[in-house]
């Protein structure tokens, strides 16, 4: 009988460490991926890459555990200062307003060239000619991204935006709706689902306003420390929302899906949305002059940063964005 000498007993003392180490090598990686928190102002379908990122491991398989965060844009920026949170999830007039005011941050990934919205009108207006002296309701305020849209889209037809009154709507989209079904306005500046269902009750679709302006909808915003001390991690970000985009793009009833339990449509209203949100997205994701160009301008019209000639670098870097693209194979201008 083979006796155990203490060298052999030390031995195998030794390979069963070793194997302890090697089996909970898997788990410790895991436990490394980074933790990240992200704000949105609100899960609409304007967010869905992030919801679908989230949702469908993107963001694990990316080395990341992301926590989403529900947060009004004129918190963010404060939040996103302190440390309180890494990155906002959109790039718009409050976004780029802190980056020009003085917050050292940056537009780093867009998620669509446009906003899908359409300037519907009671059934007794026919056109746009129809509307003049009329009350036309936006959601939020003078100056917001809707709204310059609007006014660059009504120039653009040919008319003076002067010749409209809009009405800011307090609240979501739902409250722009009841106005105009409730004659408060004669017209409303309309985003899906509530499009279609505005339709469907016999509202014209007068100017599909989204189609006519080059302007971000969502996207991502990081501090400049950000960018420059953790590069990897933030191209770990943009590769993950812009892999769910590209899902989102690909597959319909995966997100069909996923907007009837997220967003809390019907199946119906979900489909419609997705067909509409289709077209707004940009394909690289790389932040472009004529979106920056038209946040601008909506914050010029409030009378802000008129004094200032805005360059894309000035409050956008498109250079992480351009090498996630480049390595997902996309041909690039």
């Amino acid at each position: 009988m083979n006796r155990l000498t203490p060298r052999k007993f030390v031995w195998q003392i030794c390979v069963a460490l070793l194997l302890i180490l090697l089996n909970a090598l898997p788990a410790a990686s895991q436990d490394k991926r980074a933790r990240v928190r992200i704000s949105n102002a609100g899960f609409t379908i304007t967010a869905l890459p992030l919801l679908a990122a989230k949702d469908w491991g993107v963001f694990s398989a990316n080395g990341l555990d992301v926590e989403l965060i529900v947060m009004s844009p004129s918190l963010a920026a404060a939040a996103i200062a302190q440390g309180d949170i890494d990155y906002v999830a959109g790039v718009g007039p409050a976004s780029v307003a802190a980056t020009l005011t003085g917050l050292p941050s940056r537009a780093i990934w867009f998620s669509s060239d446009r906003i899908s919205y359409w300037l519907q009108s009671a059934p007794q207006y026919k056109t746009i000619q129809d509307l003049k002296g009329k009350k036309i309701a936006i959601s939020g305020g003078a100056g917001g991204t809707n709204h310059v849209a609007l006014l660059i889209a009504l120039e653009k037809s040919g008319f003076n935006p002067k010749d409209f009154a809009t009405v800011g709507i307090p609240g979501q989209q739902l409250q722009v709706l009841y106005s105009l079904e409730s004659s408060f306005v004669e017209a409303a500046l309309l985003s899906p689902p509530h499009t279609f269902s505005a339709a469907r009750k016999g509202f014209n679709k007068l100017l599909d306003v989204g189609a006519m302006v080059e302007m971000p909808g969502g996207g991502l915003t990081t501090l400049i420390k950000t960018i420059q001390s953790r590069p990897a991690e933030v191209k770990r970000v943009i590769h993950a929302l812009q892999v769910a985009k590209d899902e989102v793009r690909k597959s319909k009833p995966k997100t069909v899906e996923l907007i009837i339990r997220i967003l809390k449509m019907d199946k119906e209203a979900a489909a419609e949305t997705y067909d509409a949100f289709q077209t707004t997205l940009n394909p690289t994701g790389i932040p472009n002059r004529a979106g920056i160009d038209n946040l601008v301008r909506s914050l010029q019209a409030q009378g802000r940063f008129t004094d200032r000639k805005v360059a894309l670098n000035d409050v956008a870097d498109d250079r992480l964005a351009t090498e996630v693209a480049k390595e997902l194979g996309y041909k690039l201008q």
